[in-house]
């Protein structure tokens, strides 16, 4: 497939995995922007990731066997080092120039394996977004991951928009529906690789995720949200939860306040499949590990709520592919972003026609 096939943004870094998912020698097999990739650790320590096909005759490699920082095929034994290239075919001495895969560039950061599916000049990793909380030890989190039969456009609509939570999470992340009707966006910044949203809701009841792990579980909280979305689907959700009515809207450090930090990623699998990636951090008795499980499992539950709705949104579309959507004042934030996102597809077409 073509770099500039203008379905997905390549030139740019994506999640491929998370670290803990390459232990022992495992290696995994992971189809992204649909090409099938195979990603493993080497004895070095090096993470190399690979197409997953023989140059030979197709085999995935991924059934193959990891040899110091190599792997093998097991079909019929070709060996290719981590930049692709065969350096051994049983048999046979001479070794054709030809003969190799493609090899991805690949970053470890935050427990996370970002890979870079475009041109591998460009792949410079200062690119890769900047989120201290990710390896920061004040904050604790357990890290997840979720596979959606679904575009990751609709999950990027979704994380957009902070209404639906009143009416998809009332019982889960949300708390009640009084939350899209008594809280407004207080700032919409629109930023050259994505927006932020900020968003208040005074003197409520504190939502079911937080009750679970917290003692004081009736008092009023004034509840603070600061999303990020950046392209082409990273969103980072900064919440804050404060006493109510003590002034934490206007900067007053009030005692009690507790803080979350959620990282999302969402990487095509397909152009109606996505790897989702996350981790939900907080910052109050991190030597507990039960409030991490605790939010996790919370997590995992609102976000099961989601995925049934986005992924029967898909069902729609794959039934009936010009079916034409209406706009809200709530979908500012999102509009832009698609808006952005096409622009960017664009550049990046324009780019590779030039050359």
């Amino acid at each position: 497939m073509a770099d500039h096939d203008g379905i997905f943004l390549r030139n740019t870094w994506y999640v491929a995995a998370w670290n803990h998912e390459l232990i022992d020698g495992k290696m995994v097999a992971r189809t992204i922007l649909e090409r099938p990739i195979v990603l493993y650790r080497g004895s070095s320590g090096k993470v190399v990731a690979l197409d997953d096909r023989c140059c030979h005759r197709a085999a995935p490699l991924s059934m193959g066997r990891v040899e110091g920082d190599d792997i093998r095929c097991m079909y019929h034994g070709m060996k290719f080092a981590a930049d692709g290239q065969c350096i051994q075919i049983p048999g046979q001495d001479a070794i054709p120039a030809k003969l190799g895969v493609r090899s991805y560039p690949v970053v470890e950061r935050y427990n996370l394996i970002f890979i870079w599916t475009g041109d591998p000049e460009k792949a410079d990793p200062k690119l890769i977004l900047d989120y201290p909380p990710l390896e920061d030890p004040k904050w604790r989190g357990l890290p997840g991951y979720m596979h959606y039969k679904a575009n990751w456009l609709l999950i990027v609509d979704n994380l957009s928009d902070f209404a639906h939570l009143a009416f998809v999470h009332t019982n889960t992340l949300g708390g009640s529906e009084e939350y899209a009707y008594k809280t407004k966006p207080v700032a919409i910044e629109k930023l050259d690789d994505g927006f932020r949203v900020e968003r208040w809701h005074m003197g409520a009841e504190p939502p079911p995720y937080h009750k679970k792990v917290i003692p004081n579980k009736t008092d009023p909280i004034d509840r603070r949200n600061i999303g990020r979305m950046i392209v082409p689907g990273i969103f980072t959700l900064d919440t804050t939860f404060a006493p109510a009515g003590q002034g934490v809207e206007k900067g007053v450090q009030v005692p009690g306040t507790r803080s979350y930090r959620n990282a999302q990623f969402m990487t095509p699998e397909t152009r109606s499949t996505t790897h989702f990636f996350w981790n939900y951090l907080h910052d109050f008795d991190v030597d507990n590990p039960n409030i991490a499980l605790s939010l996790r499992h919370s997590l995992e539950e609102g976000f099961n709520e989601d995925k049934d709705i986005i992924e029967a949104q898909q069902r729609v579309f794959d039934a009936d592919p010009d079916y034409q959507l209406l706009a809200i004042g709530a979908d500012a934030p999102l509009t832009y972003f698609r808006w952005l996102f096409a622009r960017k597809i664009e550049a990046e077409k324009g780019t590779a026609r030039a050359a």
